[in-house]
């Protein structure tokens, strides 16, 4: 009977529950009274439904680093606020539909800190997606030519969450203009969007160009927005440094230890 169950949890898909009535039938197992034994079982799947479904996606969003919130080095020196970062964690920002622009020089960590915060919003079921800037326009031009324009557009317009990285890195022609434009507009007071950029939010304007786009963009993306802007040195360097003194300290370690027999 008990093989028969185990192979309906299967065809049924109750993968979790499978799992957990497998183990609750070993010898060794506890022995749970029939409440505790259903209140497992369900408990089981629920957890393994919910890691498959994080799974997925944290994979959909095809994020540039694998980065989380715990994780955020919040040294004074890169000027972060920590109790903001926090608040953040909730994702609240996205259930009220609201932005995130994250500026700052070359390495200082803004990819990590907008990877970070779009991870956490995968681990509460948001759907998030992460893109290049440029790169997300190159493919949108592609779109143009092969017809699936409209697909990727809908597809970011369903995203809870859209990250922009590396935004500014080069002026806006006027078709990658209209572009963004019209990502703003259909996620403008529906959806939230994250902007990391190297430049300040008062340069944007003259990054996207012709004034009364620039207008338009800038009054839907800024307004109201939370902003984070760090400072101090970049971390790629710094864990380039910390790198090269451990290495440095493990060989002088090395030569110092005496030899073994």
């Amino acid at each position: 009977m008990n093989i028969q169950t185990l192979e309906q949890m299967k065809q049924l898909k109750f993968y979790g529950m499978h799992r957990a009535f497998s183990e609750a039938l070993q010898a060794n197992s506890i022995n749970y009274t029939n409440d505790e034994l259903i209140a497992y079982l369900l408990q089981s799947e629920w957890d393994d439904r919910h890691n498959r479904k994080i799974e997925r996606l944290t994979k959909v969003a095809k994020f540039r680093y694998k980065a989380f919130m715990e994780q955020i080095d919040y040294d004074p020196k890169r000027n972060i606020d920590k109790n903001q970062i926090q608040r953040f964690n909730t994702c609240e920002f996205i259930k009220n539909k609201e932005n995130i622009l994250i500026t700052g020089s070359t390495g200082v960590g803004k990819s990590y800190i907008a990877s970070a915060l779009g991870h956490q919003a995968c681990s509460l079921g948001f759907k998030v997606i992460y893109f290049n800037t440029n790169k997300l326009f190159t493919k949108l031009k592609a779109s143009k030519a092969d017809g699936s324009y409209l697909r990727e557009i809908n597809k970011l317009e369903r995203q809870d969450l859209l990250i922009l990285d590396d935004f500014g890195l080069k002026a806006l022609d006027n078709v990658n203009r209209h572009f963004l434009m019209e990502i703003i507009e259909d996620r403008h007071g529906k959806r939230s969007t994250i902007i990391a950029s190297q430049l300040p939010t008062e340069t944007w304007h003259q990054i996207i160009g012709e004034q009364t786009i620039a207008d338009a963009i800038l009054d839907r993306l800024v307004h109201a927005a939370h902003r984070v802007d760090l400072k101090g040195e970049s971390m790629r360097k710094k864990m380039t440094k910390n790198s090269k003194f451990t290495s440095q300290m493990n060989q002088l370690l090395t030569l110092h230890l005496p030899c073994s027999i």
